[in-house]
Parts: structure tokens; sequence; C-alpha cells
């Protein structure tokens, strides 16, 4: 499948897929690609929960595909569908992340922090290029262009994946109750030493 699918790439290219469900499948895609790594942007928990809320308040008046256009509710019935395990935006993705970094395959992750990449883009992709034994690229950290409007519409979520042309944090207060803040605050686990048993690469 593989090489039928990526067929009219010429040999030693490097190959991005952007599937967040590999985390999910690391093991096998060991086995069938013993090079692949598989890098893995991470934000805290609580702040991509806030980012969705705050697009849902933007976009109040239009369902999305995200709750299964379903309209009411509230911000805990929201984040309850988000952080689904089986089927939400971050509860798959965080539960396969978990899956992979305890797995005997996660030396072949690389692990992004958000925070560090918009404090500091040079350094962090530098470290990048390195880990992945390819020469480094010059970026232009001020000027990020990317967008996926067709597919942010569909969604019901327009904006989600329109990205700022310039890498920076923005500091904000969160939109969530305190309640919700404490709840996630320790699900972050790869920003605990302690629980990096298989020294994931974290930059």
């Amino acid at each position: 499948m593989f090489d039928s699918y990526y067929s009219d790439v010429a040999p030693g290219r490097v190959i991005f897929d952007t599937n967040r469900s590999w985390t999910g499948r690391l093991p096998l895609l060991t086995d069938l690609h013993p090079d692949a790594r598989v890098i893995c942007c991470v934000r805290e928990v609580p702040w991509i929960i806030d980012s969705i809320e705050r697009m849902v308040r933007r976009n109040a008046l239009q369902p999305s595909r995200l709750f299964a256009y379903r309209t009411g509710g509230s911000i805990y019935s929201r984040v309850e569908t988000l952080m689904d395990s089986e089927k939400g935006l971050i509860g798959l993705a965080w539960s396969t992340l978990r899956e992979a970094w305890f797995s005997d395959a996660a030396e072949r992750m690389i692990v992004v922090n958000y925070d560090s990449l918009a404090r500091d883009p040079g350094r962090v992709l530098a470290y990048l290029y390195r880990a992945l034994d390819e020469p480094v690229f010059a970026h232009d950290f001020e000027n990020v262009v990317y967008a996926e409007p067709d597919y942010d519409a569909e969604l019901g979520m327009p904006g989600l994946h329109t990205v700022r042309p310039k890498v920076a944090p923005v500091p904000r207060e969160s939109c969530l109750p305190p309640d919700l803040v404490k709840k996630y605050a320790e699900v972050n686990f790869w920003l605990n030493p302690g629980l990096n048993h298989r020294k994931v690469v974290v930059l």
C-alpha cells in the first residue's frame, strides 16, 4: 500500500504524512519502515480545549461536525465530546500519543512542545533537523502561511486551520472554568521526566 501510494516519489526523498493516527500504529509503522520517525506536536491539554472553545464561541451560529452538529449543550458537554478516547478530536489523539509514548517503539518519536516552538522556533527546528539527520532549511518565522478554508467550512469551524503569520507566543487568559483547567492539568505526561521511561526526545 505504501509503495503504491508513494510510487511517484523519487528514491531518497523524505515523505511527511500528517495523519494524527500514526501514534496508534507505531509498532506497525516501525516494522514496515524502520527508519520512519513520528513528529508529535503537543500542547498542554487545557490550552487546546481553550482554543477550540474560543472558536466555538466565535462561530456560535454555525453548528460543528466536531459535536455532531448538536446545538445547545454546555462547555462541559463539549469538553466531554472533545476528550472522548475513541473519536474525540483531542481524546483520540491524546490516547494514541500516550500509547506510543509507553510502547517499545517510543524511540521513533520526536515530541515538539508548542510553547518551546512558539518562543524559540529557530532553536527548536534546528534540534529537529539534527534529530532527523536532515539539512537545515531556512524558515521565515515572520511570514508563515497556512489555511484550509474549505475543510474548515465543511467541519463547521471556520478558521480552525488558519495559522498566524508570525510564530510567537500570544499570552491570554483562559476562557475555561477553573474546575476544567484543574481536571486536565495533570494529563500532560510529556512534561513529567519521571514518565519518560523510553527516553523520548522532547524539544
